[in-house]
């Protein structure tokens, strides 16, 4: 605990020590709410941290994501939110791809490999 935290403790055990009778029960519900606050705080989960900038996939690493081939991406690259010209080439959101795949719910046989191979190995063959 730090030097203040201990002080502002001091001060709230000489108040405690201090009130009347009839104060305490107040007193002691304004504790037990502090104490819930903490203890919720504790065994919460953390808070989500900000995702850093979202990747952008060439076609052949969006086309393996998502299980189609890259002809076919090229084709009926318009048709999918994710999509991005980046000057004269098309660039594929991950995080895009990604939410489309949850919220599409179908994970072709190319799909399903894809998502169970890590990026990094994929990236290596």
């Amino acid at each position: 605990m730090t030097a203040r935290m201990i002080s502002e403790l001091e001060i709230v055990l000489s108040r405690a020590r201090s009130l009347a009778a009839e104060e305490l029960p107040r007193f002691l519900g304004d504790l037990e709410t502090v104490r819930a606050v903490a203890w919720s705080r504790l065994t919460s989960p953390p808070p989500p941290t900000p995702k850093g900038a979202d990747e952008l996939l060439d076609v052949d690493a969006a086309a393996a994501r998502l299980g189609i081939s890259s002809s076919y991406l090229y084709r009926h690259h318009s048709q999918f939110p994710f999509s991005r010209r980046v000057g004269r080439t098309l660039r594929f959101s991950a995080s895009g791809i990604q939410s489309y795949i949850e919220c599409s719910g179908v994970l072709t046989p190319r799909r399903r490999l894809a998502t169970l191979t890590p990026v990094a190995e994929a990236k290596g063959k």
